[in-house]
């Protein structure tokens, strides 16, 4: 097996941060490639920062860094009810 057979199976991350000039939106699609490929009740935040503490403390910088990161936050649940109550309040 290429990568970590728990947190990088493929070895996708790994990868991507040998990958000389590679773009944000690169890594953003190896990075759901990745999300894709974890074994089944593999924490998916862990993974992120364990990921992060081994490749992104010496890359920073790095667009893969950038979107691990991205990928910890929380996306806020929507707050626009559908139908009548959505667009008139009650």
């Amino acid at each position: 097996m290429k990568g970590d057979p728990r947190l990088d199976p493929k070895g996708l991350i790994q990868d991507s941060y040998r990958i000389e000039g590679i773009t944000a939106a690169e890594c953003r699609s190896i990075f759901l490639d990745w999300a894709l490929s974890l074994p089944e009740g593999t924490g998916t935040d862990e993974a992120l920062r364990r990921l992060l503490a081994r490749h992104g403390a010496d890359a920073p910088d790095h667009p893969m860094t950038e979107v691990l990161r991205a990928g910890l936050d929380r996306v806020a649940p929507p707050r626009r009810r559908g139908g009548r109550r959505g667009r008139f309040g009650n």
